[in-house]
């Protein structure tokens, strides 16, 4: 098998650049919380998502093939989560909530990657698009790994930037509340389109 890096490269850094649930929960977590909170929630989507990318390459997905009622299960579970971190996006600038508001954990997020079905959707694209012949050898899922690796990085922590930067902006609770709402009705958004496609 081989597989075509660079054009993997620049597909993870472009579709892991598109908005979708990892990205609007960074970006609101760095207006919410600053770069430095958000440094293990950036972490958990990285590693969670490549831990997932391998575990696909090595067959996985072809469990969804022989049962696909899980598929649906992790659809299902994904959206009520979602519906779920809305919620507490939308709550976060009230005052008694942002006492007690924290960012997602390192495994909160890296877990969340099994309920995310974009992070599902990249995972059974990658090794699909970018390889190509019979087998799959260790090298081969080592190379497809790190190409992800390599070009999904960057735009994770544009998005948190870019809440950061965001963070100066809002600095009035008011405005706060605003982006918040905003940042919730596009994750239930998000729920409509999975559960409509």
């Amino acid at each position: 098998m081989t597989v075509a890096i660079y054009p993997l490269i620049t597909y993870s850094l472009i579709n892991s650049a598109t908005p979708g649930p990892n990205n609007i929960m960074l970006a609101t977590s760095g207006v919410n919380f600053g770069f430095r909170r958000t440094v293990p929630h950036i972490f958990g989507v990285y590693f969670g998502f490549l831990f997932m990318l391998a575990v696909v390459c090595f067959g996985l997905g072809q469990v969804f093939d022989h049962v696909p009622l899980l598929q649906d299960f992790l659809r299902y579970a994904g959206s009520l989560y979602l519906l779920y971190l809305a919620w507490r996006i939308f709550w976060a600038a009230e005052t008694s909530e942002a006492i007690t508001a924290k960012p997602l954990t390192f495994f909160e997020a890296a877990l969340f990657q099994y309920i995310n079905p974009k992070a599902w959707i990249m995972a059974g694209t990658i090794p699909a698009a970018f390889a190509t012949g019979d087998g799959v050898s260790y090298l081969d899922i080592a190379v497809l790994v790190g190409g992800q690796a390599i070009g999904g990085f960057p735009p994770i922590l544009l998005w948190v930037v870019l809440g950061t930067q965001l963070r100066r902006l809002l600095a009035s609770p008011r405005s706060r509340k605003v982006f918040n709402a905003a940042m919730a009705a596009l994750l239930v958004f998000t729920v409509f389109l999975i559960l409509t496609e």
